[in-house]
């Protein structure tokens, strides 16, 4: 089995400007540089063969490339249950309609459909467990300003993860305009 998810990847500019927002939440696990993306849709755990069928129908995806805006900063879960500091983009039809390309793709290759999850794209920064509240709040305060882009999305890419390291299996490119 190999766990699978598809993400689309920041330039290192961007990433390290997020990854300089790090710090001051007590106990914050922060996210290293190279680790920072947009994950697309989560797949999970997958057999060998379903990963390799992946990989071919993701491939077949037509889809010009798109820019997108990171604008927001936010957390999932209140007060000491707040499990995720994240960075937040602008609504992007471009971003849902390739997100749903890739689940017609995923469902082809027989991966199972992504009903469990409303998508609410994000960039996760930090996780936490039981941070002392007022520090969240101080940290969405300084980083409220937060704004990058337009940041163009020119390819998508396919990772596999243990959890602690993430691997690219394979990128795929987006249609250039013009």
């Amino acid at each position: 089995m190999i766990r699978l998810f598809v993400a689309v990847d920041l330039p290192l500019d961007v990433r390290e400007r997020l990854h300089q927002m790090g710090g001051g939440v007590p106990g914050a696990r922060w996210l290293d540089v190279e680790k920072l993306h947009l994950t697309v849709r989560f797949i999970g755990d997958v057999p060998e063969d379903q990963a390799r069928d992946s990989i071919a129908e993701l491939a077949e995806i037509d889809f010009p490339a798109f820019d997108l805006t990171l604008d927001s900063v936010g957390c999932f879960g209140e007060g000491r249950k707040t499990r995720i500091l994240w960075a937040g983009i602008q609504p992007s039809p471009e971003l849902l309609a390739l997100k749903s390309k890739l689940d017609v793709a995923l469902t082809r290759a027989g991966v199972d459909a992504d009903r469990h999850h409303k998508f609410s794209p994000h960039i996760t920064l930090a996780r936490l467990r039981h941070p002392p509240p007022d520090r969240v709040i101080q940290w969405l305060q300084s980083c409220a300003g937060f704004y990058a882009g337009p940041v163009t999305v020119d390819h998508f890419t396919l990772y596999s993860s243990d959890g602690h390291t993430y691997r690219v299996e394979q990128a795929f490119g987006l249609a250039q305009p013009g």
